[in-house]
């Protein structure tokens, strides 16, 4: 590995200034970064500390006109936020659709700085979308609301335990409600039993108030976009779902049909092909795993508020179950979505 230069400027001078391409592998406390000269000629690769001072520096010592590729790997952010006003082309690698070229073009297994930087310069990078940071933003707060929902209803199962060790049954629908808290709380247990419910029943309680919190913002955030306005006239579709279902989807212009955005949600099936025949199998699960989930579960919403879903669904429902059909509501779902959002008016209904 070659040392990182400290001055900045020493890349520029040592390269007359043409522009590279640098395929960097982030790891979570190191980068490999490799760079490449438009002939395809490995100039130098570093290893990197992710550290502020390091990364800048070294973002500011290449040519202007250099362009980066990152793999989409979880903790991207932290990378490209950094660097984004440092280097405007920063690219976000599919890591599996850049495994599948990589394998077939230039016979490696290993997806790493050199393969990123060799397909930047062939221009056979496949992408990821990267969105505004204000989408970023909005993003991290639905998904903090749902990760604290995610744990009040962990905490729910585990009181249902307790109860059932007891021979306890509870017949209020919200076991979480005032009346049955109340009731959770009068309970006469034993001494470990007790504690435990307690104690699950005053983190629900600091749990609920953070919930509320972040729903009160949620809620301003959306009152103030006009898109999530837009989709907040679908039945079924809350404020909090309208602005979820937009920060996924983003830019709606990036789709150029109403399948490829169903496709990115990964509601479409999979298709196997061979001998001539097609078979159509499971839907794919790639994409954004939140707006495929967010969609199924207000589709029994939309299924009850038209006729034309409720065919749909109760005629997929006779062949392939109530959760495939689901699924199907929830892709004709998204396709409306599409439409309202690509021609910017409401929903009406049949």
């Amino acid at each position: 590995m070659v040392l990182i230069p400290h001055r900045v400027g020493w890349h520029k001078t040592l390269y007359g200034g043409a522009a590279m391409y640098v395929g960097v592998d982030y790891h979570k406390k190191y980068s490999i970064a490799t760079k490449m000269d438009s002939k395809g000629k490995i100039l130098e690769q570093v290893r990197l500390r992710n550290d502020p001072q390091t990364l800048v520096r070294y973002a500011e010592g290449l040519p202007e006109g250099s362009k980066i590729a990152l793999e989409a790997t979880g903790s991207w952010y932290y990378f490209y936020e950094l660097l984004e006003n440092k280097c405007s082309d920063i690219y976000l690698a599919h890591p599996l659709k850049t495994r599948a070229i990589a394998e077939a073009r230039i016979k490696t297994d290993k997806i790493d700085s050199t393969i990123l930087a060799h397909l930047l310069r062939a221009d056979l990078l496949p992408t990821s979308y990267i969105p505004s940071r204000e989408i970023r933003d909005i993003r991290e707060t639905l998904r903090y609301r749902a990760s604290l929902v995610s744990l009040r209803t962990s905490i729910k199962n585990k009181v249902h335990a307790v109860l059932s060790k007891n021979g306890i049954n509870i017949w209020y629908s919200d076991i979480f409600g005032k009346k049955s808290m109340k009731y959770l709380k009068g309970l006469e247990l034993r001494a470990c039993y007790k504690q435990g419910v307690d104690g699950y029943l005053r983190l629900v309680e600091t749990l609920n108030t953070l919930i509320d919190e972040v729903t009160k913002t949620i809620e301003g955030i959306a009152k103030d976009n006009p898109q999530a306005k837009l989709l907040d006239t679908i039945p079924g579709i809350s404020y909090y779902s309208a602005l979820l279902i937009v920060s996924e989807v983003g830019d709606i212009g990036r789709f150029p049909s109403a399948r490829r955005l169903c496709s990115y949600a990964g509601l479409v099936p999979s298709i196997h092909s061979t001998g001539g025949k097609t078979r159509y199998g499971s839907i794919t699960k790639q994409g954004s795993r939140w707006l495929r989930w967010i969609l199924i579960e207000v589709s029994k919403h939309f299924i009850n508020s038209s006729e034309r879903m409720r065919k749909i669904y109760l005629r997929v429902a006779r062949t392939h179950g109530k959760n495939t059909a689901r699924v199907a509501v929830a892709r004709e779902m998204l396709k409306v979505i599409y439409y309202l959002l690509r021609d910017n008016r409401p929903f009406i209904k049949e």
